[in-house]
């Protein structure tokens, strides 16, 4: 076969092969033997091995062929690909449904619902039909290139087929790259036989997959993908989203089959809970689903926020619940001296996560539940996310346990405890060693002296070896008295006594919050700091100076005076003066708020959302979209979503819109 011939061949077996490809991906149809296609595939390797002039990107040949890279390039989406304001109540779902109709003047709406996949976004873009470029969500406006580990994913095209409605010349497309719970479970397997650790869900073990530096090992991961919507698309012909989704299954993409077009609450009522009784027979994961305008032009009516669409929203399924037995019910005792009943449980495993503990609150919480040590219970994760007990199972002729009651002692100290409303506390403050671990826990933590590797387990065991008796103790520490620890050698050591050194000049606000004044949270101690501006000022403060201070009440004042009137207090803060350097507190913009983290969620009624997003970046601080446990403050505004529990739940500082601005205006902002 002479070259003309062999491009001849080359072509159309381009053209057969992803034929069969789209049968048998996007229409689950196929209409060859598999070892016919392997045949056709060996015969195109063949003749590009014979030709390697002849080898195009978009060669079915090509899925495999990337070196690994040292890092992933960062890549900016052709669209910003934003979250879903999501709930689990109906009532969210009416409020939605209400905005929409108010927002296009009309209650004639259609409605596409879907299930909500739970797996790892990625944008694609095509060039003329080529696959050019993929990318993960990142921030939703940046993401990371992953454009080689995409191209070993057998479902996504290399290259569009054409369909009755054209392609626009570039196209940048949404999708979720999932993995089947059957493949998961078989590469879970596969992990363990060669000792390694497993993933513990599909949703981690594709996003995982997605990220490895070596194309090769993705290859070897059992990756799928369906892509649902259009991010850019000059020229696009589609007026609705359910054209969009049959446009997307022309082109050769994999699309979801249970879509399905609603026009009202109940029609979407009853699709949720189809979709919730079959969730466990399906293939793959979902946690929702997804009810989204059908109308395209109506969707750039109402238009988005900095976080989210308002024509989308994600109607959640209410958190696994699964049965398992309580073991033991063993008190903890936290910095402020509370003791809180946790449960020890046998272990279940709750939406691919194994729990094994859960915090039963207070006595009161304990006693109304009537959880006992033995007992079956329910549990779930709240959000998801934070084990709890639900309630207690009832076991039919089984003895139960005497009922739990709070020690009368502290478990770590032994002082007597008092209780205070529904709480039992250690009063020990200063000789209880739990106490004085969790203090030094939250002095070293992020918006304190920000202590780089002095975590939970390094602060009880400096307070366990007798290294810390009270605060001021930790810069008394060198690297000999470290290396004989547990999990400590020379360089570690080194490098905590480095990190403790350098965080010995500090800000007064983090200093202020690092000393855990009840009451005194990250705002209020850049508050306290921005109007006395020393420490010696707010030490001599009196009840009505505190109490004149935007935000401060007489509570909180009260807490704060009595701070600083306890002599053994006054104690500590003497010697750690000796030992810290406060930095001067000046009235500088731009600056106080560096690097803090901003999550918004809500509509706010004096500022759009992008002018809060500028005001917050034009003082130093960085907004994001996701609310973990590094967001230095959630800003919420009306009709708040699920960000709020979870700022709660991780607690986050929880700021209303005037909190907010009185925020910017105490950083400098002028407005």
């Amino acid at each position: 076969m002479n070259r003309t011939q062999a491009e001849a061949r080359i072509r159309e077996l381009h053209g057969v092969i992803r034929h069969h490809d789209y049968l048998y991906y996007v229409k689950d149809r196929p209409e060859i033997q598999d070892a016919e296609y392997d045949r056709l595939f060996a015969e195109l390797k063949q003749l590009e091995a014979q030709f390697p002039e002849l080898v195009t990107p978009d060669s079915p040949t090509q899925r495999v062929g990337g070196v690994a890279l040292d890092q992933f390039p960062k890549i900016e989406h052709a669209a910003p690909m934003l979250s879903l304001d999501s709930d689990q109540t109906e009532a969210a779902l009416q409020r939605f449904d209400e905005r929409v109709k108010k927002g296009l003047g009309t209650v004639d709406v259609r409605y596409v619902v879907e299930p909500k996949l739970d797996g790892a976004s990625v944008e694609l873009v095509y060039d003329n039909g080529v696959l050019v470029r993929a990318s993960t969500r990142g921030d939703g406006t940046v993401g990371e290139g992953i454009t080689e580990n995409v191209r070993t994913i057998a479902a996504v095209p290399l290259r569009l087929r054409e369909g009755r409605l054209k392609y626009p010349p570039l196209l940048a497309l949404r999708g979720e790259v999932i993995m089947r719970i059957d493949a998961f479970e078989e590469l879970n397997g596969r992990l363990l036989s060669a000792g390694k650790v497993p993933f513990a869900n599909p949703r981690n073990a594709a996003a995982g997959s997605l990220r490895q530096l070596d194309p090769q090992i993705t290859a070897s991961r059992p990756l799928d993908v369906y892509v649902y919507d259009i991010l850019a698309g000059e020229g696009a012909e589609a007026s609705t989203q359910w054209q969009v989704l049959r446009a997307l299954e022309e082109w050769g993409l994999r699309v979801n089959d249970l879509p399905r077009r609603v026009t009202s609450i109940p029609e979407i009522l009853e699709y949720h809970q189809e979709l919730e009784l079959r969730r466990d027979d399906l293939e793959y994961e979902i946690d929702g689903i997804v009810v989204k305008l059908d109308d395209l032009a109506g969707r750039h009516v109402l238009g988005v926020t900095s976080h989210h669409p308002r024509w989308a929203f994600a109607f959640k399924f209410p958190p696994r619940k699964e049965i398992t037995r309580v073991l033991k019910i063993v008190p903890s005792v936290g910095r402020t001296g509370v003791i809180t009943p946790g449960a020890l449980m046998r272990p279940v495993e709750l939406g691919g996560v194994t729990v094994s503990r859960a915090n039963l609150h207070n006595r009161e919480e304990v006693a109304r539940k009537d959880i006992r040590e033995g007992d079956l219970v329910r549990v779930q994760r709240a959000g998801d996310v934070i084990p709890q007990v639900v309630e207690r199972v009832v076991e039919a002729g089984r003895k139960r346990a005497k009922r739990f009651s709070m020690p009368e002692r502290c478990p770590s100290c032994s002082s007597e405890v008092i209780e205070r409303g529904p709480f039992t506390v250690c009063p020990n403050s200063y000789g209880c060693p739990a106490q004085l671990a969790g203090r030094l826990e939250h002095f070293a933590s992020r918006d304190a002296l920000d202590i780089d590797g002095l975590g939970e387990e390094t602060a009880k065991l400096l307070v366990g070896e007798g290294l810390v008796h009270t605060l001021p103790d930790l810069f008394a520490i060198r690297p000999e008295d470290l290396m004989p620890l547990d999990g400590f050698a020379a360089k570690s050591a080194v490098s905590l006594v480095r990190a403790i050194d350098q965080a010995s000049r500090v800000e007064l606000h983090r200093f202020l919050f690092g000393l855990g004044i009840p009451e005194v949270g990250v705002t209020v101690a850049r508050v306290l700091a921005r109007h006395f501006r020393s420490l010696g000022a707010l030490r001599k403060a009196a009840r009505e100076e505190l109490e004149a201070v935007d935000g401060v009440g007489p509570k909180m004042a009260q807490q704060i005076q009595q701070f600083f009137s306890d002599k053994r207090n006054l104690a500590i803060l003497d010697r750690l003066v000796e030992r810290v350097t406060l930095l001067e507190v000046t009235g500088d913009s731009g600056t106080g708020l560096a690097d803090i983290k901003i999550v918004f969620t809500g509509g706010l009624e004096s500022l759009s959302r992008r002018e809060a997003k500028q005001l917050a970046e034009s003082l130093g601080a960085k907004v994001t979209s996701s609310v973990s446990r590094e967001t230095g403050y959630l800003v919420v505004g009306t009709d708040p979503g699920s960000k709020y529990d979870k700022a709660i739940e991780l607690g986050v500082a929880v700021l209303n819109e005037q909190e907010f601005v009185r925020l910017m205006r105490d950083h400098g902002a002028e407005f």
